[in-house]
């Protein structure tokens, strides 16, 4: 009800005892004067509203909707840390989609951080599953799941080991010990055992887009360039499950089919000769010679008057072929580095082999092959270079390897070392079973180097 003030005459309302606006600004109230009646001043002052929050794009693509939560359940209030679990649906076929500006899905932080790379992305989650991430036409992500391959189906994975499916060990005493126990204990392969397999998993790494080319190379002849060809050929066959071959490209004639039990007599000029009648591995096989370890080894023309002959047309054509049937082609290049051969041979590697005897002439000579290579445009071969050392070589005991070694770390990838043994000493045919394991150990670990240098992935 208003009242009326005789003073003034104007009309007051009563004021209430709350005030219903948050945002009310009062004037303090300060005592009042004698003769005059006991009032506070009101003021108010109305403010906008306030904007809506302008949240970002980022923000909004992992933004969480708000969800009531009924404080009843979480019982009495302690001083602890209490944990709510937001629940979301399960991964349906197809993916998740972003549905009005948000994203359904427990993996929407992870397609906003991945907004910007590629259109599609494999992604491994913490729980094992792959997610591909797929932007589509219209600019809206989605996280689909992808397929797994062939390959992700181990025998390490499906098979669960016991006593029973867990292979017997291999090796001193482990072996000894399965057998004495009546296969009760079984402790594994020994460490031995293990090193070997696993340097054949280096050296059996898998290729794809055609053959890799690999010459065996030097400008000094007498330094064991043959020999290590030999060791380096059948160091891969004996660990790869594909094919792996050595050719004689030797103009002068190589001696590389002498290390080998020869089983035929053909060479590479007959290659040229009849390559239009080679139609499939069965036809090419008539030509060359294999040992125990599975390499096939190309030999070289015998007749003196006809080595000349073979050029880097010839050899384009016996590569050609090659590269057919063949994972792995060695070529073991003639002395020299500046015949025709040489060049076609080197237009086609992936990788090269630099061999290296063990006296000062030897070892400056191969230092020089680098520095043609280099200067013929061929530093990408030199940097990615593995180095031979043979120490079966004349004045290895007189000269300080190491230092040897040392220069050459300063221009290749990798430096390997091949010890003396008899048989390569010899000459004659070499037999993988009968060198010494010090050899085989070096030879297996050159093999390993270069497959570790060559490219996995190369277009046809």
């Amino acid at each position: 009800m208003a009242e009326h003030d005789d003073q003034t005459g104007s009309t007051r309302r009563p004021r209430s005892r709350t005030t219903e606006r948050s945002d009310d600004r009062r004037a303090p109230a300060g005592p009042a004067e004698p003769g005059q009646p006991d009032e506070s001043i009101d003021v108010r002052v109305d403010l906008p509203p306030a904007p809506p929050p302008n949240m970002p794009d980022d923000e909004v693509a992992v933004a969480i909707d708000d969800v009531a939560v009924d404080p009843g359940g979480l019982g009495a209030v302690s001083t602890g840390t209490t944990s709510v679990e937001v629940l979301t649906p399960a991964l349906s076929r197809g993916g998740y989609r972003h549905a009005a500006g948000r994203d359904a899905s427990p993996y929407g932080a992870l397609l906003a951080a991945d907004a910007s790379r590629t259109r599609r992305e494999r992604l491994t989650t913490d729980t094992g599953a792959h997610v591909a991430i797929v932007e589509e036409a219209d600019g809206e992500l989605v996280a689909a799941e992808v397929p797994e391959t062939p390959e992700s189906l181990t025998a390490d994975r499906l098979i669960d080991l016991n006593r029973t499916t867990r292979p017997a060990p291999q090796g001193g005493f482990n072996r000894f010990l399965y057998e004495a126990t009546l296969h009760l204990v079984n402790l594994g392969d020994s460490a031995k055992v293990r090193a070997h397999r696993a340097m054949n998993e280096r050296i059996g790494r898998r290729f794809e887009g055609g053959a890799r080319f690999v010459p065996v190379l030097t400008r000094k002849g007498g330094v064991g360039k043959t020999t290590i060809t030999t060791l380096l050929g059948m160091a891969l066959a004996d660990a790869r499950d594909d094919r792996v071959i050595a050719i004689d490209a030797n103009p002068d004639r190589g001696t590389l089919a002498e290390r080998v039990d020869r089983q035929t007599r053909e060479t590479v000029r007959d290659v040229v000769s009849r390559a239009s009648s080679i139609g499939g591995f069965t036809d090419f096989s008539k030509f060359v010679s294999r040992d125990e370890t599975r390499l096939d080894i190309l030999a070289s023309d015998t007749d003196p008057t006809l080595s000349e002959a073979f050029d880097a047309d010839d050899y384009n054509v016996v590569a050609g072929l090659a590269a057919r049937y063949y994972s792995l082609v060695l070529t073991d290049c003639g002395t020299g580095i500046v015949h025709s051969v040489m060049r076609a041979t080197l237009q086609r590697a992936d990788s090269i082999v630099v061999v290296s005897g063990g006296s000062v002439d030897e070892a400056r000579l191969a230092s020089e092959t680098l520095t043609w290579l280099e200067a013929n445009g061929y530093g990408e071969l030199v940097r990615n270079a593995v180095v031979a050392i043979n120490l079966a070589t004349q004045g290895t005991h007189l000269v300080k390897v190491d230092e040897i070694e040392a220069h050459f770390q300063s221009r290749v990838r990798e430096i390997v070392r091949i010890p003396y043994d008899p048989q390569l000493a010899a000459g004659s045919v070499v037999h993988w079973a009968d060198l010494r394991p010090v050899t085989q150990h070096a030879a297996r670990e050159l093999a390993a180097l270069v497959v570790e240098g060559l490219p996995v992935e190369r277009g046809h």
